[in-house]
């Protein structure tokens, strides 16, 4: 196939397909800019990694993350979004339309493109951090910490949202262990405070999580080691949080949208533009406060809104000077 066959023109590409870009999907195709999406290779997103989800308005007695995501996929699909498997390799965003490569052989060009690539959480790398993730491990301590309710949990992390999130589980759990790696907090003195003035979090430093042990099905304790006493011991929890960060899948952005220092990409205050006309953000990729499927479905909907606006002007623009 040449490469002028592999060029195609959409009004509306959405790049990612987790609650973001799904909503912004339903939005879209709504208002006929007809959108075509690509997933990405995790279909679905963050949440096709998780298991009960309690927290999401309209599901009064909670829903798997997966099928969750599935509804989410049909009802985008019920509107006419073409939903297609693959992944954006490289852009090009120096001229309108925006140029787009998908698994680095097929070009788009886009009036708009809305990005909802997420966010990854960063893990310590222990296989069995895999094993019993969404069985007593989780990265999301206000998606999950409910489920442990008066239960002794561990957290680990140093920054500011390890203590947030520890301090979230504290109102929740008889009892929260803080991991902290060095001999010191990386989070803000305020933060920092408000850890050490909790009465059922106890802070253990210097130490190194190196394994955590379950009964096949869910997590019963975590085996620790500190590195400054060369002492280990077991930590008997049902529970662990991992709060050292997220990852936000930003890297071809690079060079053409304004980031903040750990990639999140900055999006005007109240908007989903980007520093790029007719590029868009929405969910993860640019919040690294909430971090909500709910949060993420709403800046969804903002993005194709300003979208749809967008073209809108432009339309107007060009019948004035017509």
């Amino acid at each position: 196939m040449s490469q002028e066959q592999e060029i195609e023109h959409v009004k509306c590409l959405i790049i990612g397909s987790g609650p973001a870009g799904y909503t912004a999907a339903i939005y879209a195709a709504r208002a006929d800019l007809n959108p075509v999406m690509y997933t990405g290779m995790e279909m679905g997103g963050q949440l096709t990694q998780t298991t009960d989800v309690d927290n999401f308005p309209g599901y009064p007695d909670g829903i798997m993350g997966p099928e969750m995501m599935e509804d989410f996929r049909k009802q985008a699909e019920r509107f006419g979004t073409q939903i297609r498997f693959g992944y954006v390799s490289s852009v090009d965003f120096s001229a309108m339309p925006h140029k787009v490569v998908v698994d680095e052989i097929k070009t788009i060009t886009a009036d708009t493109v809305i990005i909802a690539t997420g966010a990854k959480a960063k893990w310590l790398g222990l296989p069995s951090e895999q094993q019993y993730n969404g069985f007593g491990v989780s990265a999301c301590a206000v998606c999950d910490g409910f489920f442990f309710k008066g239960q002794d949990v561990a957290i680990v992390g140093a920054g500011d949202t390890a203590a947030e999130e520890a301090t979230y589980l504290a109102k929740l759990c008889k009892k929260v262990y803080m991991l902290v790696r060095r001999d010191e907090f990386r989070a803000s003195k305020a933060m920092v405070h408000r850890v050490l003035n909790t009465p059922n979090i106890e802070v253990i430093y210097n130490t190194e999580t190196t394994e955590i042990i379950g009964n096949g099905k869910n997590v019963t304790g975590v085996h620790v080691f500190n590195h400054q006493t060369k002492e280990s011991r077991t930590l008997d929890i049902e529970g662990f949080f991992v709060a050292i960060g997220h990852k936000p899948n930003t890297d071809i952005f690079k060079g053409w949208l304004d980031m903040d220092e750990t990639g999140y990409l900055k999006t005007i205050p109240g908007t989903s533009k980007t520093n790029i006309e007719g590029v868009f953000a929405c969910g993860d990729v640019q919040d690294h406060y909430y971090r909500q499927a709910v949060t993420a479905a709403g800046s969804g909907c903002m993005a194709a809104l300003d979208a749809e606006r967008y073209l809108a002007a432009k339309g107007d623009v060009a019948k004035v000077t017509a």
